[in-house]
């Protein structure tokens, strides 16, 4: 039953279960690497794998209903909870089961959209770190470990955070924390340095195209392509099977974008900016990491090499006649124009003013020969 979710990534899966059968388990590790590598599913299949002592065991876990298995999120605070209320994940468990129970690869926006609040932005309280303090002190209900598995801990705020590095110096008897983490420098220090960190590559392509025929019943033909275009990450490849991709929005507002800048109407870069900050926070960043995407495969359209490009069929139809605005002379500055506004985004700036400003720049950056 352990790991029987994740695509693969069997060099991680030996080295979990090799600290197991040796008897070198540490009481802290911490899953760290891109997005969509298959953390979150290893983590779940790694618990599984410590919980699953009888037939019992077995069939809780397979429904993540093991009482011994404490799962903690970042939440939101809905309209509906008193102002003194500290949200924590045990406020989300239902909505947090049913997209868990729908497999382990999932976005941050999607588990927002899952919660119902998209625009917000989600971190973990002081009250988690209270909740599991309390949760972690009760015996094992089971009799084997207790696992506090922690989904991005980097969205812990400050007095979380301090109080979840008193658990890891005095961890609580039998319990094994189990953390997620894509940003792991956003923490602190003392916690870094008191789990044992293991690094999860992304996926090989071999194991991404594999899945893709065997679980989605993709021709060899779209399964490469989508292989390609996914680049290791299993979210990637689950968005272009969408049929309601926003990656489809996010073409047309590249397409738009790159011609209103190229004709230099301003009054309608200031409509498109408005349609961007109307957008979650989340959704902004991901256009502007889709941004960096299309721009890096046009400017790799323009050596003519076809096994260096992942477009899907429209991007490549957008490519044919636009690449050739994408050159030496600007594929920097304008990389360095979108990192420079997801930081901003990540900040709470102004959306506004971050897209408009954006929009304005690309009209300059266009004409770079």
């Amino acid at each position: 039953m352990a790991f029987e979710q994740v695509i693969g990534q069997r060099e991680v899966q030996q080295r979990l279960t090799q600290m197991v059968s040796e008897g070198r388990l540490p009481h802290a590790i911490m899953l760290c690497g891109p997005q969509g590598c298959g953390k979150k599913a290893l983590a779940i299949g790694f618990a599984q794998m410590l919980l699953a002592r009888t037939a019992n065991d077995e069939a809780m876990l397979r429904k993540l209903e093991h009482p011994d298995l404490h799962f903690t999120y970042p939440t939101i605070k809905l309209p509906s909870m008193g102002s003194d209320h500290k949200p924590v994940s045990d406020d989300f468990a239902k909505e947090w089961h049913e997209l868990v129970m729908g497999g382990p690869y999932f976005t941050m926006t999607e588990w927002l959209e899952q919660m119902g609040g998209e625009n917000q932005q989600a971190i973990i309280t002081a009250g988690e770190s209270d909740e599991l303090v309390r949760k972690l002190s009760l015996k094992s209900s089971q009799g084997g470990y207790k696992i506090s598995l922690v989904w991005l801990p980097e969205r812990m705020n400050t007095e979380c955070a301090n109080k979840i590095l008193k658990l890891l110096e005095e961890p609580p008897s039998q319990t094994v924390f189990i953390m997620v983490s894509e940003e792991p420098d956003r923490l602190l220090e003392t916690i870094r340095s008191r789990v044992q960190r293991i690094d999860v590559k992304r996926i090989a392509d071999y194991d991404v195209h594999k899945a893709l025929v065997e679980k989605r019943g993709l021709t060899e033909n779209m399964a490469q392509r989508i292989t390609r275009m996914a680049n290791g990450n299993w979210l990637k490849a689950l968005q272009m099977l969408s049929t309601d991709s926003e990656n489809e929005l996010f073409l047309d507002m590249f397409q738009s974008l790159m011609r209103l800048a190229y004709q230099r109407k301003v009054k309608d870069l200031k409509t498109w900016s408005e349609r961007m900050a109307a957008m979650g926070r989340e959704r902004q960043k991901r256009f502007l990491e889709y941004f960096l995407r299309l721009v890096r495969e046009n400017f790799m359209y323009n050596f003519q090499q076809p096994d260096l490009c992942y477009m899907t069929q429209r991007e490549e139809d957008f490519a044919r006649n636009f690449a050739r605005f994408i050159n030496e002379a600007n594929v920097l500055p304008i990389t360095d124009l979108a990192n420079v506004a997801i930081r901003d985004i990540g900040q709470n700036a102004n959306a506004k003013i971050v897209f408009f400003d954006f929009a304005l720049q690309m009209i300059v950056l266009l004409i770079q020969k």
